[in-house]
Parts: C-alpha cells; structure tokens; sequence
C-alpha cells in the first residue's frame, strides 16, 4: 500500500484512497466544497510521486506540470509527498470591519493586509484557526475598500459556530484566490444577461451585476432570487435600487411557476447559476427546455459542510 507525507509526518493508505479523504482523515484540514473539481478549494501540490488524476484539464498547463492537483479528483496509487496550504504562514491577514446580520445571513466585510487582486465570481477559502471554507466575493474589485462575503448560518456548521463568535478587529486568514465557473464577459455587453441564485448564491451574482453595469451593460438584465421566505431575500431592498434591473424575488415554495416563466427572449441570452446543486440543476434544465444553448448557461454550485 502507498504512503503519503506531508511535513515530517508520512502513513500508509488503502491503494486507490482518494486524496482528499486520506489528507482530512489524517488531520491536515484540506477545504473542500463542490467535490467535482469546480470550485479548486482543495487544491494541494505533490512534491513526489503521481496520484491518478480524473480531471486533469480542470487546472492550467503549466499548473499540472508544477504538481498542482485537485485532491478531490485524485487518488492514490503510489508514494505522494504533499504539500498542504498552511494558513499561518501561507496565508494573507485580513482584519473584520464589518458584521452585519441580514437574518440568519452573515454580511462580513474584511480589510486584508495586502491587496487582493480578484474579479467578481471569484472565490476564496477563508481560515479560523484549522478550519476553512470556500466563500465566493460579494464585493466589487477596484470599488469597494473590503472583501464582502455573505454567510448562510441558517444550519449549524464549524465555521458558522466560529464567525458567530467574531467580533471587529479579529483576524481571519484569506487561502488562495480561486477563479469560479462565474464571471462577467465584456463581450456580452448587448446581450440579454439573466443572473438565477438561491440563498446564498446571490452573493457572486451581486458583484457581477454591479460589474456588467459599471462596464455599461446594454443588454436587459434579468436577476431571480429564490428564497425559503421573505427574510430570506437578504439583499431585497439593494436589489430593487439597482437601476436598469429587472428584479424577480421568488419565495422557494413558487419556484416552479417561477421556471415556467423562464422564457428567454432572444438565444443570445447569457445565464449565469448559483446556488444549491439541486436548484442549480431546476434552472439549468428549465434553461435547456426554453431552448438556450449549453454554451451559454454558465452554473456554480454551494455545497452544505458540517
């Protein structure tokens, strides 16, 4: 059986363990959210050896040939030395300036030590001590002096229990800034743009629909926001100020009369998905029926941890 080292430390693995599962089981804390090599949250670097790597093409070139895997995607069968992100002496010192509750959303806006260069839909995975998670950025690059991420704290979770207990001036640590499957595309400019999230995944959505109407967007924009109840339109009032939007806030129980209503006007709309993989799937394949083209629906999934 292979063995696995990261550090001093190395221990012997079943051949054909995934990755992912054998660096958390031994307690090296890799964040994870999506599982299917999209979101690249558990990115980690092999010094030595070859994992088995089902999706290769998901990283750069260059990336891969550098070692860089997805360790959700890889699995063992041979000796790998590892290395894991470690956030104390990898990671950037963002300060919390902002905690807002918008209901049982968590509005938290960070001030980094350093500058972070992102685009909006772009994620990254904050730490609190050992544990970490993938959030995508609420903000607006080149306008905005924070990082604003929306918090779903509706269900208990290790991270959720830890953000509770912030308070201003506490220190969190920022990973690697990942680039999601969402994004603004200046060449949609006079293009129809629908923008579909539900809880939570409004927030990449709201810093792309800021995005696509600084850059002047000439096409109709549409936004849907699909919630359990009314508290869970966080961002209603925001919505609804946004000028040349077409806002449509749906609570959960109306969500299939509100995909019958997906009819896009031209087949040159855009749409861009975020959200529970469940709900995702419901717009995509309502998309898909309506008869928008694959190539044009752009998805990002929010997957529940612990």
């Amino acid at each position: 059986m292979p063995d696995i080292t990261v550090g001093e430390r190395r221990w012997t693995v079943p051949t054909g363990r995934n990755l992912l599962d054998a660096l958390n089981e031994a307690g090296h804390h890799v964040p994870y959210s999506c599982r299917a090599g999209s979101c690249h949250a558990c990115l980690v670097q092999c010094l030595s050896g070859q994992p088995v790597d089902a999706l290769p093409e998901a990283l750069a070139l260059d990336k891969h040939a550098l070692g860089w895997r997805l360790a959700c995607q890889c699995r063992v069968v041979e000796d790998l030395q590892v290395a894991v992100f470690d956030p104390q002496q990898d990671g950037i010192p963002a300060r919390v300036v902002v905690l807002e509750w918008l209901g049982e959303v968590l509005r938290m806006r960070l001030a980094p030590e350093r500058a972070l260069r992102y685009q909006a839909g772009q994620h990254v995975v904050l730490w609190s001590g050992s544990v970490a998670r993938p959030y995508s950025l609420a903000s607006l690059p080149g306008e905005d002096e924070w990082l604003e991420f929306h918090i779903d704290c509706r269900r208990p979770g290790a991270f959720c229990t830890l953000v509770r207990r912030l308070r201003i001036g506490d220190e969190l640590r920022l990973g690697e800034l990942r680039g999601g499957a969402l994004h603004y595309d200046p060449q949609w400019q006079a293009r129809p743009l629908w923008l579909l999230a539900a809880g939570t995944g409004l927030a990449p959505l709201w810093g792309i629909v800021r995005e696509a109407l600084r850059q002047g967007h000439e096409g109709a924009i549409r936004l849907v926001h699909v919630a359990a109840d009314d508290a869970g339109h966080y961002l209603a009032q925001a919505l609804r100020e946004l000028e040349g939007v077409e806002v449509e806030l749906v609570p959960a129980a109306q969500l299939e009369q509100a995909l019958a209503r997906l009819r896009p006007s031209s087949r040159q709309t855009v749409a861009l998905l975020c959200g529970a993989p469940a709900t995702v799937e419901r717009f995509a394949r309502r998309l898909f029926m309506a008869g928008l083209p694959r190539g044009q629906v752009f998805a990002d999934v929010f997957v529940e941890h612990a």
